[in-house]
């Protein structure tokens, strides 16, 4: 039986690492904590995005017109995590500061998570962009 505090440490692991391979454009990296079937709901995204494909097709657009966002720093804060069995709950403060910026954007971000295949995978994604 697994321990919730190691699916946990496993979660907070892979979020940390999610946000580090987008910071170096690892994709695949990236990808490899999404679901096929995520789901991907941001204020600044158009959609709802229902699928990776069609998170694919967002991103792959925004990349050729070179919007790609460079950040000097990505980080989840305030990290709270609730595992039930095969499910879990990951929410927290990404904070994204864009290259030269002195200010940091925050947006407050809900990820619903399920084990498959003995990997944590995010199945749904919700962030909010926090005003100023």
């Amino acid at each position: 039986m697994r321990h919730p505090d190691s699916d946990t440490a496993l979660i907070a692991a892979g979020i940390a690492d999610m946000y580090d391979a987008f910071q170096a454009g690892d994709r695949d990296r990236f990808d490899s904590y999404l679901h096929p079937h995520v789901t991907t709901w941001e204020t600044h995204l158009p959609g709802p995005l229902r699928t990776r494909a069609e998170l694919d097709a967002y991103r792959d657009t925004r990349d050729a017109a070179g919007h790609r966002p460079q950040l000097d720093r990505l980080a989840a804060t305030d990290l709270r995590v609730d595992v039930w069995n095969d499910t879990a709950a990951a929410r927290y403060v990404l904070v994204a500061v864009p290259a030269g910026a002195a200010q940091a954007d925050e947006t407050r971000v809900t990820d619903v998570l399920r084990r498959d295949g003995g990997r944590w995978l995010i199945v749904h994604h919700h962030a909010e962009r926090v005003l100023p």
